[in-house]
């Protein structure tokens, strides 16, 4: 990290929103903007059980961005890169459609056991909350919650105070348009930080040794509901290897 910059808001008057800019030196692209080589579907989480677990969801790329959505109501799963991963960082752009229930999956096992960055994108969810994904739902840390409206929000107490307000938000987050998620995850039990846009969202340390050193990272569809004509979107998708 090399610096913090403030976001203003004149219109507003907000206070200041504090974004970090990131020393992106030992990134690589783990996304070709083409294929999905370096990636597979899994079909065994529990969000695939309407198929049977025959399918994962449907996971294509069109116009440079993994795709992905219900293929069947109610069938979701995730699409989780062939390298597993210990301490890393990872970048991506997320553009979804207001509605499906997703998710960024770090360390995570093919039947999807993981540390999620919450994509729950639609009322009543989060995005950059910290949830144990198949651990139980420890933790399950947000700051803020959706209400009924992308636009708008609702602080909550948590570990680390929501750092954009309610009345920022509405400016602070693009619907629509690319917003820029990152998630660095080190040690074990680890240490999970967040962030949206270059604002810390959300720190946590574990203090139980109870998921395995290495695993996938994985972007999700949640399973349930009849999302099969709602897409999530992800792209630019860039991790630095700790070690």
């Amino acid at each position: 990290m090399l610096s913090v910059a403030a976001m203003t808001s004149p219109a507003l008057h907000a206070a200041e929103i504090v974004r970090e800019t990131f020393d992106d030196t030992g990134f690589e692209s783990i996304f070709d903007g083409k294929t999905l080589n370096g990636w597979h579907v899994s079909t065994k989480t529990g969000h695939s059980r309407a198929s049977k677990n025959t399918t994962g969801g449907k996971w294509v790329v069109e116009d440079g961005a993994i795709t992905g959505s219900q293929d069947i109501p109610a069938n979701g799963g995730i699409i989780i890169t062939d390298k597993q991963y210990g301490d890393f960082e990872v970048v991506l752009k997320m553009k979804n459609d207001y509605g499906p229930d997703s998710g960024l999956f770090l360390r995570s096992t093919e039947d999807g056991k993981a540390w999620q960055y919450m994509i729950d994108y639609h009322n009543g969810g989060n995005v950059a909350g910290i949830y144990g994904e198949g651990l139980g739902g420890k933790p399950h840390l947000r700051n803020y919650d959706f209400l009924d409206a992308v636009t708008k929000i609702k602080t909550k107490d948590a570990p680390v105070a929501a750092p954009v307000s309610a009345e920022e938000w509405p400016e602070f987050w693009k619907h629509g348009e690319w917003n820029e998620l990152r998630a660095r995850i080190e040690g074990n039990p680890p240490t999970i930080t967040t962030w949206i846009n270059g604002v810390k969202f959300m720190k946590w340390t574990e203090t139980e040794l109870r998921h395995p050193d290495k695993g996938g990272i994985a972007l999700q569809v949640h399973g349930g509901g009849n999302f099969v004509d709602q897409y999530v979107r992800y792209k630019d998708i860039k991790v630095k290897v700790m070690k």
